[in-house]
């Protein structure tokens, strides 16, 4: 804590409140001996950020231009403003202490309803204001107690929006929206941090507003600006290994609940057979992500993905070649800003899925690619036109 006395004031506001005082009267009780009455508007936000919050890391999730922060043991504290990662200083002496780290992790998995000790080393969950908690203890860790929280913004960007910011490249917006007006279903891919989730709730918002989406989630984060939107998200198993429900039952589940349009907020394991199967059967206009670092790695994914949940190759490739219109890839630049790199189709070359670029965002516009013609026959009648039409070099 930054105010005097600071781990002294928590531990008397602590115990004042663990024993019924309000937590108003145990910061004027515990803490107006330390700082006096003055000092006690500044000393609120600490104390609660330290009893209810993430303690010297709340100031960092509170800022609206943090997307990530990492604690690396007693060894630092990065944070991703949106351009990529930078170390701070936190000025809290207790972070550099390994035994005080370790309980700022317990603390926190426990706000997320699960326990993090010798027996449960790593954790994964979501605290009560929607940020994504990981932490991994020693000696998994050989680093020390490691801590990464994922901010979760109730501000949502319109598509609109991402286009003014140059997440989208202007000429790609409406090749974007033909894929939300025509039903397209769309796998959305990227590495972790380059803004799937984002661009996913832009595009949701563009949905219209007498259609029922029902999302599918690890964590519920897809807060589209949408007024019909259900959420279904897993069950971890308990502390006896009982108890789970999987993505994969979410999935059947969601199908039985009358979706006009079906969200799967991260393919990450064998629920892909389950959306194929559902994209495949008339649930169109529906949506997904996965981690890829290039559109060229779609494919290999989903084949890793399938033979999880037991799919030979060649049937993920029929599967998902049948059931995804397009590819839309996000990647970072050499700045670390997010944008939209390209978008592309799936195929198959005999028995192997392939992707072929439809559209490549570059410094002087989106160019056509390879498979453009196929995308515009997959968007069918009101079908954007080319967006190289006019450009050097472009498609004519």
């Amino acid at each position: 804590m930054s105010q005097p006395g600071g781990a002294a004031v928590v531990a008397r506001v602590r115990a004042a409140v663990a024993g019924g005082t309000p937590l108003a009267g145990a910061l004027a009780e515990g803490a107006a001996r330390t700082v006096g009455v003055r000092g006690l508007l500044d000393l609120d936000a600490d104390v609660r950020a330290h009893l209810r919050g993430a303690g010297p890391l709340q100031h960092l999730l509170d800022d609206p231009h943090v997307t990530d922060v990492l604690v690396n043991g007693a060894g630092g504290v990065w944070l991703d403003r949106g351009a990529g990662l930078e170390r701070v200083d936190v000025g809290d002496p207790a972070l550099a202490d390994p035994a005080a780290v370790r309980a700022l992790a317990a603390r926190l998995a426990a706000a997320s309803g699960q326990r993090l000790d010798d027996a449960s080393p790593v954790v994964d969950g979501t605290l009560p204001d929607g940020t994504r908690l990981h932490a991994v203890l020693p000696p998994l860790s050989a680093d020390g107690t490691l801590i990464s929280l994922r901010t979760h913004r109730a501000r949502v960007f319109s598509l609109t929006e991402l286009t003014a910011s140059g997440t989208v490249p202007a000429d790609v917006e409406p090749v974007l929206r033909a894929l939300v007006d025509r039903r397209a279903n769309v796998l959305v891919s990227g590495a972790t941090g380059s803004g799937k989730t984002t661009l996913l709730a832009a595009l949701l918002g563009l949905v219209p507003g007498r259609e029922r989406i029902v999302c599918i989630e690890e964590s519920a984060e897809l807060r589209p600006d949408h007024p019909h939107v259900v959420h279904l998200q897993v069950r971890r198993a308990n502390v006896q290994r009982v108890g789970e429900v999987p993505l994969s039952e979410l999935v059947r589940a969601a199908m039985r609940m009358r979706p006009d349009r079906l969200v799967l907020g991260e393919c990450r394991g064998a629920e892909v057979r389950d959306v194929l199967g559902a994209l495949n059967t008339g649930h169109d206009g529906g949506f997904a992500t996965v981690h890829a670092n290039a559109s060229a790695d779609v494919p290999a994914r989903l084949v890793a993905l399938g033979a999880l949940a037991g799919m030979a190759e060649p049937t993920v490739a029929a599967q998902a070649a049948s059931a995804l219109d397009a590819v839309v890839h996000l990647r970072r630049d050499a700045a670390g800003r997010r944008r939209v790199a390209e978008v592309a189709v799936l195929g198959r070359v005999g028995a192997e899925l392939r992707c072929e670029v439809a559209l490549a965002a570059t410094p002087g516009g989106a160019r056509p690619g390879p498979g453009w013609e196929r995308l515009q026959e997959r968007l069918g009648a009101g079908r954007p036109p080319s967006p190289g039409r006019h450009a050097a070099g472009g498609a004519p």
